[in-house]
């Protein structure tokens, strides 16, 4: 009786054992997993906002180049 008490009582501890180390892996890859999407949703909005910038930029760049030479074309 004792053996299989003692067996059993081990089988609860590596059963235990087992659990936490599989709830400690699952939480370690779902924190990594959502550092990892916040880090490319970052990445992106930072890309998105340098896309528009530079859009507006060449968009006020050409805006600018047509007023001018229209102005010069008028002065002329």
């Amino acid at each position: 009786m004792t053996d299989t008490f003692f067996l059993s009582g081990n089988v609860v501890v590596v059963i235990a054992v087992v659990v936490i180390l599989v709830v400690v892996v699952v939480v370690i890859v779902v924190v990594v997993v959502i550092v990892v999407i916040v880090v490319v949703v970052v990445l992106i909005s930072i890309v998105v906002v340098v896309v528009i910038i530079v859009v507006v930029v060449v968009v006020v760049v050409i805006v600018v180049v047509i007023v001018v030479v229209v102005v010069v074309a008028v002065v002329v």
